[in-house]
């Protein structure tokens, strides 16, 4: 919808695609959906969520067993963001290195991109 043609919104690092696969297959998912939603100290959030069907808009990126589909809403503020997975001794999860993001609160959950207003509300 919004990509270059002949080129993934994101990426994906091996420790992400690792996790991804182990996930969608303990959920019996067809993948994790990756989205963006007005929220938190900065003004939008990242979702991800187990889907069951793949909607014909999203965009979807398929790496060695993991697939992972980007939001139609999504695919503008994603666009060459990097998905790595990391492991520290206090926690794990998901890292979103994203070079639209201009802004991000000190908990590192929210983040800000240069123009939000034209989001629609979650409800």
């Amino acid at each position: 919808m919004f990509g270059i043609p002949g080129k993934q919104a994101v990426t994906l690092t091996e420790a992400a695609v690792k996790q991804i696969a182990k996930l969608i297959t303990q959920h019996s998912a067809k993948g994790l959906r990756i989205g963006v939603k007005k929220g938190g100290c900065a003004g939008m959030e990242y979702t991800m969520d187990y889907v069951a069907e793949i909607d014909p808009k999203d965009e979807v990126i398929e790496q060695d067993g993991a697939r992972v589909m980007i939001a139609p809403m999504a695919q503008m503020f994603l666009i060459g963001t990097e998905i790595d997975y990391e492991v520290s001794l206090l926690e794990s999860g998901f890292k979103f290195r994203n070079p639209n993001v201009v802004d991000a609160c000190g908990c590192g959950e929210s983040i800000k991109f240069a123009e939000t207003k034209d989001l629609p509300d979650p409800k």
